[in-house]
């Protein structure tokens, strides 16, 4: 089966410090990714034992990834071949600490994330790595229940409501299945996915007039989900029990269904609405710093890392997905072979309106996300009035940017200083 993919995942873990042999190496490569140890034992004896040039590979907290790569540029020269590190991460530097890389003829099929990847500039300052996502998935009993005309893989929010309104009529019972539970990533699902489709943007448009109606049509969704979705939180469960037949979650927290039982289940992009077909990448990128002491083989690693064996060789390592052009192996999870077509589809929409995660944050991350759980639980579940309750919410999610100082991210336009909700 071949698929498109585009860009990149995040992966958590332990940090591991950087030794002397990195002077004996090549290239350095200075990563915040595949950080535990299992991958980063991967990632040096699979990954990159195919490489003709030698590469140290060396992951690590962001903290301890940005001090380094500031101290190198600052200094003028430095030992740091190869970056790899977050979208978000790679917009809070000085664009000038990255080696244009336009001459490598590298880019996502996305025009949407090979803009991104520009930082503002007129060059690329990172090539797409991998990525990770959320999408939607069905029991295939739902599928006779598609509004007439629908397509799976181009849905709108209107077709979904529509298409939940008919299971359950059809069933007698509501089967629309959200992960509204304490640990469930509804978060997500607002700031990627409802608030772009809506608002085309996240911050700056919160309490906008888009917002209101993007909230109303989630009240129509919500009229036929299944109550009992404030205690779900890892969607693979429901679609298994039979308590939801049409849900939405991140690829992680869908596989076990998809690995169980391949045959019962159809993975899809999430739903468009009037500013596009808004989903959550989680972007990760391959960069050279200026201060690259060997730049054509820290070059020559990179287009390694981008070739469709090392991309089919990390999505072994990492679970997170290629961004070029593969063919991907029969012996892949079913899991990645379904959620996988599905992010490929959505990430190569022409509508695609992606919703980047929240950056710049700091430690105020968390009571980030607050505001748009505790405004899903008053305008949802407590059913208070929409307008008062984002303008009540408003003030304090400016409150947060003002105080981190976190400028506005994709689907935002860029700001200089706090991003302003507007």
């Amino acid at each position: 089966m071949k698929l498109r993919f585009e860009l990149a995942g995040a992966v958590s873990g332990i940090a591991i410090v950087c030794s002397a042999v990195a002077a004996q190496a090549d290239v350095l490569f200075w990563s915040t990714q595949a950080r535990p140890a299992e991958e980063a034992q991967a990632m040096r004896e699979v990954v990159l034992s195919g490489s003709d040039i030698a590469v140290d590979y060396q992951p690590n907290e962001t903290g301890p990834w940005l001090t380094r790569l500031q101290a190198e540029s600052q200094a003028g020269s430095g030992t740091i071949g190869l970056l790899g590190s977050l979208h978000g991460d790679f917009a809070a530097l000085d664009p000038a600490m990255l080696a244009p890389l336009d001459d490598l003829g590298l880019a996502a099929s996305s025009e949407t994330f090979n803009e991104l990847s520009k930082l503002g500039t007129d060059t690329m300052k990172y090539i797409p790595w991998m990525q990770a996502s959320y999408v939607m998935a069905a029991n295939k009993k739902a599928l006779p229940y598609l509004p007439e005309g629908a397509d799976i893989d181009a849905l709108t929010y209107d077709q979904l409501i529509e298409w939940s309104a008919n299971v359950q009529e059809g069933e007698g019972r509501p089967l629309f299945g959200f992960p509204a539970g304490p640990k469930g990533l509804k978060h997500r699902f607002f700031q990627g996915y409802l608030y772009p489709s809506y608002t085309d943007g996240v911050v700056r448009t919160f309490a906008s007039a888009e917002a209101e109606a993007a909230w109303e049509k989630f009240l129509e969704l919500w009229e036929h989900t299944n109550p009992a979705s404030t205690n779900f939180s890892f969607m693979q469960e429901q679609l298994l029990s039979d308590d939801a037949w049409i849900v939405f979650d991140h690829t992680s927290r869908l596989a076990q269904a998809f690995n169980e039982r391949p045959d019962d289940f159809v993975a899809f992009p999430a739903p468009a609405g009037p500013t596009g077909r808004g989903f959550m990448p989680v972007l990760a990128g391959l960069a050279i710093p200026a201060t690259a002491a060997d730049m054509e083989s820290s070059k020559a690693v990179l287009d390694y890392m981008m070739q469709p064996e090392t991309q089919i060789a990390t999505l072994r390592a990492t679970n997170f997905f290629p961004v070029v052009e593969v063919e991907l192996p029969d012996d892949l999870p079913p899991a990645v072979q379904a959620t996988g077509a599905a992010i490929a589809t959505m990430s190569a929409a022409e509508d695609a309106n992606p919703g980047l995660l929240p950056a710049g944050l700091g430690d105020q991350g968390g009571e980030f996300d607050r505001v748009f759980v505790d405004t899903f639980e008053r305008i949802v579940l407590a059913r208070q009035p929409i307008r008062a309750v984002l303008d009540d919410q408003k003030t304090r999610l400016n409150d947060i940017m003002q105080e981190t100082g976190a400028p506005c991210w994709a689907p935002d336009a860029a700001s200089e200083g706090p991003c302003p909700v507007e």
